[in-house]
């Protein structure tokens, strides 16, 4: 049995990482018999600060609220980290991105000689989220520098994408030392019937966009949208999420102007707990992408979560995606930027409920395929060569 910290880069909620890809891998690391507590910085949620709270067998440790802005909290959200992580006496650290308190926990902690493990699962800096979100130059230039020092650190790296293996391998990081663990799901079983049932509903049956926005061209995603409304005035499209820049309401406006409003069912956001009933609702997901650094090295929880749901798919050809699904068999798959491409696979499906059923049957085995039960063998095969002899 081993004892592993893992230190998070924010905490439960909003943001995915914790819920999508830590807390799943804790637990099934848990199941296998060793004890994972996972230890986050308060940032986002200041009112889970200084809380201690068990998620199954795996507890959250969300330290204390920072002393106020500036260097002085970036130095005390660290030190606590770090000390909150000694605390449960670890054989390893496992550090979720490369960036940010955690990074710096982990550096103040490499003196101590305890084995360090680095995840993976976005790309930060030239092309990646330094570009995308509004951090201060300062903390640019820190998570860039970060993510191109602490893998060659590191014992062993986990990765989500093999865009992000390639890149881990050009920072000079033996292969030998870099896992592929993606994303995994946790599959619910889910009877051949409903999915038949929800396949064959004809031109009744219902499109489905799960969405952040940040991650698609509206453009694109509006001229495929206009082309399905006219080629199907009676399909409808229910909208699930929310922009970090309100792109929810450039989507609302355009369909207005172009007219196909009637086609969109917009739902917002919603509570983790109400997707699956929400997704029950559907037969056909889209999942459009921009072909970008930060889409090819992501691996989207989003994706697995729709092809567990047991939904047949249409996806962007962009990064992991060609990784989970094979084209025909578990979904189609179009050219990134090709709203023609995209709209007439859409109607191809609404129009042919035998193929619909055949790619939801092919997406949730997929999905089977990538369990966390599974992954943690990957995340055990790291810390394995992480662990002193």
């Amino acid at each position: 049995m081993l004892r592993i910290a893992m230190l998070a880069p924010f905490g439960i909620r909003p943001k995915g990482t914790l819920l999508a890809r830590m807390l799943p891998l804790a637990q099934a690391l848990t199941q296998r018999g060793h004890a994972v507590t996972i230890i986050a910085p308060p940032v986002h949620n200041p009112e889970a600060a200084g809380t201690r709270i068990r998620y199954g067998a795996v507890p959250v440790v969300h330290t204390p609220a920072a002393l106020g802005p500036g260097p002085l909290a970036v130095v005390q959200q660290s030190v606590a980290l770090m000390h909150a992580a000694l605390r449960e006496q670890p054989d390893c650290l496992h550090l979720f991105k490369p960036k940010g308190y955690g990074g710096l926990a982990a550096l103040a902690a490499a003196p101590l000689g305890l084995p360090l493990v680095l995840d993976t699962d976005d790309w930060e800096g030239p092309g990646g989220w330094n570009e995308l979100l509004p951090y201060p130059t300062a903390a640019r230039r820190l998570f860039a520098w970060q993510e191109r020092d602490l893998p060659r650190r590191a014992a062993a790296v986990t990765v989500a994408s093999r865009t992000l293996e390639s890149l881990v391998w050009a920072m000079g990081v033996a292969p030998q030392r870099v896992f592929y663990l993606p994303n995994g799901v946790a599959v619910q079983p889910r009877a051949a019937a409903p999915i038949r049932a929800a396949a064959t509903r004809g031109a009744s049956a219902k499109l489905l966009l799960y969405t952040r926005f940040w991650e698609l061209d509206l453009a694109e995603l509006a001229a495929a949208l206009a082309a399905v409304h006219s080629a199907r005035p009676e399909a409808r499209l229910i909208v699930v999420g929310q922009g970090e820049q309100g792109e929810e309401q450039h989507l609302l406006a355009w369909a207005e102007r172009a007219g196909f409003r009637p086609l969109l069912d917009y739902r917002g956001w919603l509570a983790p707990e109400a997707i699956p009933e929400v997704l029950a609702e559907a037969a056909i997901a889209l999942v459009p992408t921009r072909d970008t650094l930060i889409n090819r090295a992501r691996c989207s929880a989003k994706l697995l979560e729709l092809m567990g749901a047991g939904l047949a798919l249409v996806a962007s050809d962009v990064g992991e995606a060609r990784s989970f699904i094979r084209h025909e068999q578990h979904g189609l798959l179009v050219p990134p930027g090709d709203a023609g491409a995209l709209a007439v696979a859409c109607v191809r499906l609404l129009d042919d409920a035998p193929l619909r059923e055949r790619l939801a049957q092919g997406a949730y085995m997929a999905a089977t395929q990538s369990t966390w039960q599974r992954l943690a063998l990957v995340a055990e095969a790291a810390y394995t060569l992480a662990l002193p002899p």
